[in-house]
């Protein structure tokens, strides 16, 4: 890692633990769609050398942190629809999270409702194929 994004990291104050790291097409718009859909903030953005593509972007979304670039098939690195990912969030009010995200553009899939196990829960997918859960804690009977 860079110096840079140490610093970055420090700043943003993130917390080690599993980073998901999305191969997805059309990286650069994908940042700047889940700055709008999720609120996500910006950490590092590093352009391939064709200026084309991103061969590194840092986000972080409701505290934690996502990385994505766009594929590199040239490198081993094809594109391949995400058909087997979905990224959770655990949030304090999941209606307005699914709102925000399908005003931004995102299809909704499952609207926020509770579910068997006590939560609220619903998913949106957004224009590049990944799916946004929201997860709002249930609250314990007494």
């Amino acid at each position: 890692m860079t110096d840079a994004l140490t610093t970055a990291n420090a700043k943003a104050a993130l917390e080690p633990g599993v980073i998901p790291y999305i191969v997805i097409e059309r990286a650069a718009e994908a940042v700047d769609f889940y700055k709008q859909a999720f609120a996500a903030e910006e950490i590092a953005r590093m352009p391939a050398e064709d200026g084309k593509r991103l061969m590194h972007a840092q986000l972080t979304v409701n505290g934690g942190s996502v990385m994505l670039n766009d594929p590199f098939p040239e490198h081993g690195h094809p594109a391949v629809p995400l058909t087997c990912l979905t990224m959770q969030l655990l949030v304090a009010d999941a209606q307005a999270w699914f709102d925000r995200a399908v005003t931004a553009g995102c299809a909704p899939t499952m609207p926020p409702q509770l579910m068997f196990w006590g939560d609220t829960w619903g998913t949106v997918t957004d224009p590049f194929g990944v799916q946004w859960a929201f997860n709002q804690t249930g609250k314990k009977d007494a």
